[in-house]
């Protein structure tokens, strides 16, 4: 384990909960185009394509957000011809500070992804589900 994932495990147990007791269903890794809009922090209204790092029934992570969006701020993501509406429950500067990482949960739980249990057994980017302990500071 990393130590960037160290400290959010560390981070968890001090809040009084894991990070795994937070996640209500498994993630599956994911780069999917998508755009999402809304309003950043200073209230400027945004339409920005971006893409997805994993996905689930009730959340995302996003990766190459360029502006600064505000925990607990709705914003609408657009797939395909679906658009459903979530929440920014934490987000996390990467390398330079230019880029970001969102996690987003779903205001209702909406098959977005394909992931129903008629779906074939495949993720939408035909890649395996990752264990909960893979990716950092994602809680959805």
């Amino acid at each position: 384990m990393n130590s960037a994932n160290k400290a959010l495990e560390a981070l968890a147990a001090h809040a009084g909960s894991s990070v795994d007791n937070q996640r209500r269903v498994d993630r599956t890794k994911a780069v999917l185009p998508v755009r999402i809009s809304g309003n950043d922090v200073s209230g400027k209204a945004y339409s920005e394509l971006v893409h997805t790092l994993d996905v689930s029934r009730s959340g995302v992570r996003l990766g190459a957000i360029r502006r600064q969006l505000k925990v607990g701020s709705s914003l609408v993501l657009h797939y395909r011809q679906h658009k459903a509406e979530f929440r920014v429950v934490w987000t996390r500067l990467v390398g330079t500070g230019a880029e970001q990482q969102v996690g987003l949960e779903a205001d209702a739980q909406k098959d977005l992804w394909g992931l129903e249990a008629n779906a074939p057994k495949a993720s939408p980017a035909a890649a395996p589900p990752i264990s909960n302990h893979a990716s950092a500071g994602a809680s959805h």
